[in-house]
């Protein structure tokens, strides 16, 4: 059979497919962070105030939480193979545009590109797994795909601050050009080829409908965290509460919706929507809060910093072996919540480090975090889809992906705000006091706590469908020698 050949596709189990899907994850999620140590370096040769370099980053992010709805449309329309092959060509187009910038505004344009990329790079990849793995190997699956994703918001900083520092900025943009040229290999032989199907309009008014209410809520805190307090981000984030009750109401009624609502009737399913934002802004907020009270209460380099908070990465590694096996011995209910009071704990405690902590002790600290959040992360995305039919299967990923994105992206927004609120208890001072990052955690503690006790409304059986160990299949008997 020939390298790309169309025949008729069948996935055997262990298939790579979830593997090509969680490096294309791995890219999307380092490309939004790595660039944050190279920020600096990248403004003083565009010519610029490195707080303008924010931009590069809100760019990206928004862009992806702007397009993520479409993805779903659009790979029915036009594929999933085409589609997932053609975001990993401008994918890796726009990251030879990023390392071509010579202004802050090429940079941004190319950053958008990336983004737009992104948008239909993962949630089609996670289609394509969902739609072609049977219910006994999700777990594992979901678990291949679901690691990656933890890891790379982590990795970013301090390996985009090593390639600054021995290298250049730009390396950080062309290491992504083989690696999305290896993807598109292995996308064109792996991904089945099925045709689009046509006759579904796209629902423009939802998509302008969503897009009006995810920029309107981030952008809104974001003037808030620019310590605005005038009639904008009031008006922005009422706007992005009116728009997203009016895309509710659109959504429910429209015969062809954008985000498909239909799913939500599951319980299974809803608490990873409902509870897992929740939580999912708590873990987004981390990776912000720990850098800056390292860099800014203790005294660290950015470097240092970023070093020490690779412990959660180190955690989220040393998880990764027993996840499956911990999904398959208990039942889910029990695992989300005892796992997830234990996050809540590990974020509590966050408010009582110091700089007299032993260092011993901190890295013990964050090593457990990054535990309990990929145990927790993928406990949430593998139970998501155990009960969602596979008609509904589209429409129930276009929206988990969607509400993952913007609460993921929300957590850095409230993770600021909670700092700013955290000021107006305690006496002004120019410089951040360590007071106010433990006030801080403790906001972003109540978060994952919120999410974690969501999980009580679970049935005890919910997601035994794909916990259930797969029917023993006789083998061919082997003659004797």
């Amino acid at each position: 059979m020939s390298f790309f050949s169309n025949k008729k596709f069948s996935l055997p189990p262990g298939s790579a497919l979830p593997l090509l899907v969680a490096g294309a994850f791995f890219m999307e999620n380092l490309d939004a962070t790595v660039i944050v140590t190279a920020l600096p370096q990248m403004a003083k040769d565009f010519g610029v105030h490195p707080v303008d370099m924010n931009i590069g980053v809100s760019a990206y992010i928004l862009t992806l939480t702007v397009f993520i709805p479409a993805s779903g449309w659009i790979a029915n329309r036009f594929g999933t193979r085409n589609v997932f092959s053609m975001a990993l060509v401008l994918f890796t187009l726009a990251s030879v545009l990023c390392s071509a910038s010579v202004s802050l505004g090429t940079f941004t344009a190319a950053r958008m590109l990336q983004g737009f990329a992104g948008a239909l790079m993962v949630p089609v990849g996670r289609l394509v797994v969902l739609k072609n793995t049977q219910k006994s190997d999700l777990i594992r699956a979901i678990a291949t795909i679901t690691w990656p994703g933890l890891v790379a918001p982590i990795l970013g900083p301090p390996l985009g601050g090593f390639i600054t520092t021995y290298a250049s900025w730009h390396w950080i943009f062309i290491l992504n050009v083989p690696l999305g040229v290896v993807a598109l290999l292995f996308a064109r032989r792996l991904i089945p080829q099925i045709p689009g199907e046509k006759g579904v309009p796209f629902d423009l008014t939802g998509f302008v409908l969503t897009g009006i209410a995810c920029l309107g809520l981030i952008f809104g805190l974001d003037k808030f965290n620019e310590g605005n307090f005038d009639w904008k981000p009031f008006a922005m984030i009422g706007s992005a509460l009116v728009a997203g009750a009016l895309a509710i109401r659109h959504s429910k009624r429209a015969a062809h919706p954008l985000l498909p609502l239909v799913a939500l009737k599951i319980k299974s399913y809803a608490v990873t929507i409902y509870g897992g934002s929740l939580f999912r802004v708590a873990i987004g907020a981390l990776p912000f809060l720990l850098p800056l009270m390292f860099q800014l209460a203790y005294g660290m380099s950015a470097f240092d910093a970023g070093l020490l908070v690779l412990s959660v990465f180190a955690g989220n590694l040393a998880m990764k072996p027993f996840t499956s096996a911990i999904l398959h011995r208990f039942r889910f209910k029990s695992i989300m919540l005892v796992n997830g009071l234990l996050n809540c704990a590990t974020i509590f405690a966050c408010a009582l480090l110091t700089p007299q902590v032993p260092t011993a002790l901190t890295l013990l600290l964050l090593f457990a975090s990054g535990m309990t959040r990929s145990m927790q992360f993928t406990a949430l995305n593998t139970l998501a889809f155990s009960q969602v039919p596979a008609g509904q299967m589209s429409g129930a990923n276009t929206l988990f992906n969607t509400a993952q994105q913007l609460s993921t992206g929300l957590g850095i927004a409230i993770g600021a705000l909670s700092l700013r609120i955290a000021e107006h208890f305690l006496p002004a001072s120019d410089t951040l006091r360590i007071d106010t990052f433990h006030i801080a955690f403790i906001i972003i503690g109540l978060f994952s706590l919120a999410g974690t006790l969501d999980s009580l409304t679970l049935d005890k059986t919910a997601g035994d469908e794909i916990r259930r160990k797969k029917e023993s299949v006789p083998r061919p008997a082997v003659p004797e020698k």
